[in-house]
């Protein structure tokens, strides 16, 4: 399928936010979207979008062995997935030492694992056709950092250094692979959707208190909005030579930029040590 043709897109987690965004925006665009869901109530609900166009499935992205047969099925059904949108994930808050590893494992077991699972899925028929589109939805904070959200942006890092591998080894297959970077957008992310472990060593009090803060009354006044967030990949799909890495959101960009700055004064300052570690 050319740029101009409809397209098949599996988007998981399409309930709200992003998911939701992205869906409508494809939907809108003549696409056929294959969205996963929680519960059937939610299908129900996405489906009603548009009848016909808009397919809902019950698949909850860490039960990873049923996301084979399940897009198997798919596929028999409505024909092949060409654009797999990663988006399903949460944002999990808390100091690393707070944070018990149990919710750490959550947070990976559905950012990342999850993440594979699916691309894992879709890969073998993308391989065969020599075409397809793999998008992630990381986030900033997979490229940059904050205190108080190690585990999100560990899985996020995660995602993103998978991402960048996997493009290198499909790239001649036809396959590309594209990871958006997302700054602070206007969803649910930091409100219901997070998941936040309770406070119980003082000493981080000075620091982390004011950054839960001023999360929390930022909630809803973010810049980003998910509508352009979602013309923006419609745009990378179509795309004959989409990037690699695409930074959505002024405040991203800003920050990214700082920190490979830091990054390289850092390695300047530090290249004579770096470099004696070599064979005389």
């Amino acid at each position: 399928m050319n740029s101009k043709q409809s397209k098949i897109f599996l988007i998981t987690g399409v309930s709200s936010g992003m998911g939701r965004a992205f869906s409508e925006a494809a939907l809108a665009a003549g696409h056929i979207v294959v969205g996963t869901v929680r519960d059937e109530s939610a299908g129900v609900d996405f489906e009603a979008i548009n009848p016909g166009r808009a397919k809902s499935i019950v698949l909850d992205v860490t039960n990873f062995y049923d996301a084979a047969p399940m897009i198997a099925k798919i596929i028999k059904e409505m024909g092949a997935i060409d654009v797999l949108v990663n988006n399903a994930g949460y944002g999990h808050e808390g100091t690393l030492e707070e944070s018990p590893l149990v919710e750490m494992q959550r947070q990976f077991d559905v950012n990342v694992f999850g993440a594979v699972a699916m691309i894992k899925a879709v890969l073998p028929g993308m391989r065969e056709r020599r075409t397809g589109h793999i998008i992630n939805i990381t986030s900033m904070a997979g490229l940059v950092t904050f205190p108080g959200i190690s585990y999100y942006s560990g899985s996020k890092f995660a995602l993103e250094g998978v991402s960048e591998v996997l493009s290198k080894e499909v790239k001649d297959f036809g396959i590309k692979v594209t990871a958006f970077e997302l700054g602070s957008f206007r969803t649910d992310w930091a409100g219901r959707s997070m998941v936040r472990t309770n406070r119980s060593i003082s000493d981080y009090d000075g620091l982390f208190d004011p950054i839960r803060r001023a999360r929390a009354a930022k909630n809803g006044k973010q810049l980003g909005d998910p509508t352009k967030a979602a013309q923006a990949l419609l745009r990378v799909v179509g795309e004959e030579n989409p990037p690699v890495h695409l930074i959505l959101g002024s405040d991203a960009i800003k920050l990214v930029r700082e920190k490979i700055s830091s990054l390289s004064e850092e390695i300047d300052a530090w290249e004579e040590l770096s470099r004696s570690t070599d064979f005389d």
